[in-house]
Formats: structure tokens, sequence, C-alpha cells
């Protein structure tokens, strides 16, 4: 089972956008469950923000499960 974050900016509007590349380098781990997932965004959303990511969709086997999720204190 695999939990995923996609991870999106204001930039995403515009797939052609250079905010939309620059997301694609951002290293985004599978974590095998819910919390693993959940503590890993609790952990380093201050540098995804830093790097451009606005907010964030939790998505499990592919299938949605909550968000967005506002990246901002």
């Amino acid at each position: 089972m695999a939990w995923t974050w996609q991870l999106e900016s204001s930039a995403d509007e515009n797939e052609s956008s250079p905010g939309r590349s620059a997301l694609a380098e951002i290293e985004n781990p599978v974590h095998p469950s819910q919390s693993d997932a959940e503590s890993w965004v609790g952990e380093v959303w201050p540098q995804l923000a830093e790097q451009g990511v606005t907010q964030v969709t939790l998505f499990h086997d592919g299938n949605f499960v909550y968000g967005p999720m506002l990246l901002s204190e």
C-alpha cells in the first residue's frame, strides 16, 4: 500500500509553467502508512514551502484521501 503526497503550487494552474517543473525536482517519497506520510509532511513542510509548494493532497494507492492542505504558518 502506497501513501503519497501530491505537491502543488500556485504556478500549477499552468502546466507548462517553470514552477511545475521545479516541483518535479523535489524528493517526494512513497510512504508505507498514512501515519508515516503525515509525519513526513509535518517534518518537511517548511522546506517544501521554501521550494514553492503551497499545498499538498494525500493519496492512498492513487485514490484521494484528503486535501488540499495549505502549507503556511
